[in-house]
């Protein structure tokens, strides 16, 4: 877990395969990182899968499938992975401004 390949991010077509013996020792382990922009999951049990999702400190995680986007949905990362969320509502937040007028008419 001290390897680059399990510390750093690294953008690239890279796959790091890391043996462990139950999924709170997966979780732990894979948690460990100072970054957390994406997860992936990839299990026949989906039940399992939904527990890994919310357990991982990921901003996103993909279940049996990878770099699949859609528009309306939030991305961006967790701990020092990126700044706030891009894409969907969230993603227009950073470009608009709340303003709120009050009027007495009488």
């Amino acid at each position: 877990d001290e390897m680059a390949i399990a510390q750093d991010e690294i953008f690239g077509p890279v796959l790091s395969v890391l043996r462990f013996s139950d999924m709170d020792e997966l979780v732990r382990r894979a948690n460990a990182t100072t970054y957390g922009l994406a997860a992936a999951v990839w299990t026949r049990d989906v039940s399992k899968a939904h527990i890994l999702a919310e357990r991982l400190r990921a901003g996103t995680v993909w279940v049996n499938c990878y770099d699949v986007f859609d528009a309306a949905a939030p991305f961006g990362g967790f701990k020092q992975s990126g700044f706030g969320r891009e894409l969907g509502q969230r993603g227009l937040d950073a470009y608009l401004e709340d303003k709120t007028v009050t009027v007495r008419l009488g």
